[in-house]
């Protein structure tokens, strides 16, 4: 690894001004791999996603069951106020062809107890069922996976822009150092009456917009490292900072993995094969084993001869079912044909997203690579010039407004440096999600 070369300016003024031991008192200094584990470890999203791969665990579980035997048992008790009817042909008693006669059959009390034991021998929906399952299994694991990666690229987005910030804060302290300075040259000079009331003004005015500028980059620092902390699982109020030098990664190149929304996007299209191929056999007969054994008693409480008998039944069979015509499963194929489509053109959508995120994040990070030295040396030469006008000032060869210039440049500088430096880390972080190797 090697580190952004700007150490000198960093302690010159960062500790020249205090800065440095007060945040190593204040908040226990992390890495960005720290707080990546960290993250990972206590962020809330990510907890709800573990436990929600139970629930897909058990609904395995469930549909896997469904091929298992199952028991019933059931009892009724009938008391008849009235006795059913049934019509009897008068011919069974050799009477005349078209006549009926009404007669009760039955005793009033009627008792039933049964247990029945049944168990499917073959079902393709719920074999079916169970693939799905699995499937979907798989698919709550890559979405925790995806979910991990984006707390990942979060967290890392967090921790860069937060030492982005401490740079900005870096240059904003060391311009306010410099302009004190000059301020008190010419207030001097003032006194002396080679300088205007209007020079005083102009540098007093830079002076405050400076002290403006640091204290809104305290609060989007300090807004940075709260967000930085709720990823992380922490309390806003527990202390946190960040390594102060940033890592340039020696590697241009990652290989090239296949992304997970892809993946993702590649199990669904699972899944829903999977269902189209369940519809489809819902057409096909099921086949049940079916076996039962109970009690049925009737009983008579009235004289002259009270009674109540229990009579056992009991048999076992075989059950197949085959649906003859139901229209609402060719509409339900159609669906299912539809959403397969859909899919597969959403798998090459997202993978030509991936391709092109990560041509520009290649192309974005070989650019900012080539010219980040180039930039950190103009800080240099604008400091060079800025030093050489305030001499050439004090000498009596260049005015203020020759120091404001060269004070204008210095701070252009800076910030080409810092948005170089900003769009290098977020080609890496882009370049590391679109080929796969964010987590590695």
């Amino acid at each position: 690894m090697k580190l952004v070369n700007i150490h000198t300016l960093r302690f010159m003024v960062w500790f020249a001004l205090g800065f440095g031991a007060q945040n190593a008192t204040q908040a226990q200094t992390m890495t960005l791999q720290q707080c990546v584990e960290t993250a990972l470890l206590n962020n809330k999203n990510l907890q709800v996603g573990r436990n929600n791969l139970s629930l897909s665990q058990l609904k395995r579980q469930e549909a896997k069951a469904m091929l298992l035997p199952k028991a019933t048992a059931s009892a009724d008790y009938k008391f008849f106020t009235n006795l059913p009817y049934q019509l009897l042909p008068l011919s069974v008693f050799n009477g005349p062809e078209g006549l009926y006669k009404e007669a009760q059959f039955g005793v009033p009390h009627n008792l039933g107890i049964n247990v029945q034991l049944a168990m499917p021998l073959y079902n393709p929906q719920i074999r079916g069922g169970i693939n799905a399952t699995e499937i979907a299994s798989e698919l709550s694991n890559l979405q925790v996976e995806k979910s991990e990666e984006q707390v990942i690229f979060e967290v890392t987005n967090l921790y860069y822009n937060a030492q982005i910030l401490q740079y900005q804060l870096l240059f904003v302290d060391s311009n306010l150092v410099n302009t004190s300075r000059l301020l008190a040259n010419i207030k001097l000079l003032r006194a002396q009456g080679l300088a205007k009331g209007t020079d005083v003004g102009k540098i007093e005015l830079q002076q405050a917009q400076l002290q403006t500028q640091r204290s809104q980059l305290d609060s989007k620092s300090a807004q940075v490292l709260n967000g930085l902390k709720f990823f992380m699982g922490k309390n806003l109020d527990a202390p946190l900072a960040v390594q102060t030098a940033i890592a340039q990664g020696e590697k241009n190149e990652y290989t090239v993995l296949p992304s997970l929304d892809a993946r993702i996007v590649q199990t669904q299209n699972r899944l829903l094969a999977s269902e189209l191929n369940t519809i489809k056999k819902s057409r096909l007969p099921s086949v049940s084993v079916v076996a039962n054994y109970g009690l049925s008693g009737f009983g008579y409480f009235k004289q002259p001869e009270p009674f109540f008998k229990i009579f056992p039944i009991g048999f076992i069979g075989a059950q197949a079912t085959y649906p003859l015509w139901n229209k609402v499963t060719r509409h339900q194929i159609a669906q299912k044909e539809a959403e397969l489509e859909s899919n597969r053109l959403q798998s090459a959508n997202v993978q030509a997203q991936n391709n092109l995120m990560l041509a520009n994040a290649i192309l974005q990070k070989n650019a900012t690579v080539a010219n980040l030295p180039a930039a950190a040396q103009q800080i240099e030469l604008a400091k060079s010039v800025y030093q050489q006008t305030l001499l050439q000032q004090q000498q009596g060869t260049a005015t203020l407004t020759d120091i404001l210039l060269a004070d204008n440049a210095l701070r252009e500088a800076q910030q080409n440096y810092l948005n170089l430096l900003v769009d290098y880390l977020k080609a890496d972080l882009e370049l590391k999600k679109a080929s796969g190797s964010i987590k590695n």
